[in-house]
């Protein structure tokens, strides 16, 4: 694990939470992407933050913080790229910041997988409900990857072509989908937050 970097990923416009800055909105009294460090960082070797705004602020989390590279809140695979840029380890591990109930062994179970599978990236696939009210499904969730610094060249390419989808690049490369369905596994380990509302369920584990 000491190979591993951790990236959590504070660097959207907070649009559906009315343009707060989401990674310092509170989740049972600590910012969400401070909670999200601490999640992740007990599980990785180093850790950092990419974030846009208030900078100073998330620099006293105490780890390294990095604004994107592109222009314009070009999404999280505009943080998969300065991530890629300052790792200082042979791996990357990034998530979100508005995710907060992801595994403890998040890191473990993709790094296992990556070396079972002999692939290059491990990507999390966990269920979701559907809209139609059936059984919950997996479904892929791209920004939670564990991806090799190698792939940084890759990565420049795509994004000075235009490309900003994660699929899409990730779909270039050796990918294995993780899936998290064990017994024992929490349903709403990846339910993200986009409202203040899911925020606020979140907290009471009051979800769908």
């Amino acid at each position: 694990m000491t190979d591993i970097t951790g990236l959590v990923l504070a660097g959207g416009r907070g649009s559906r939470m009315g343009g707060v800055d989401k990674g310092l909105q509170p989740f049972n009294g600590t910012p969400l992407a401070l909670h999200a460090v601490l999640r992740l960082g007990a599980q990785v070797g180093e850790m950092m933050v990419n974030a846009n705004r208030n900078l100073s602020t998330y620099e006293s989390f105490g780890v390294p913080v990095w604004p994107d590279g592109l222009a314009d809140y070009a999404g999280p695979l505009a943080g998969f790229l300065t991530g890629l840029e300052r790792c200082e380890t042979p791996w990357l591990l990034t998530v979100p910041c508005d995710t907060p109930l992801f595994p403890l062994d998040l890191a473990r179970r993709l790094a296992d997988a990556l070396v079972e599978t002999d692939t290059e990236i491990a990507m999390v696939s966990a269920p979701e409900a559907q809209d139609n009210g059936g059984p919950p499904v997996l479904r892929a969730q791209p920004v939670f990857c564990l991806l090799p610094t190698t792939l940084l060249e890759s990565l420049a390419r795509f994004t000075r072509s235009g490309g900003r989808k994660i699929d899409a690049w990730t779909a270039q490369h050796r990918t294995v989908l993780v899936p998290f369905d064990r017994e024992g596994d929490a349903p709403d380990a990846f339910f993200n937050a986009n409202t203040l509302a899911e925020l606020a369920a979140l907290e009471t584990h009051r979800i769908r």
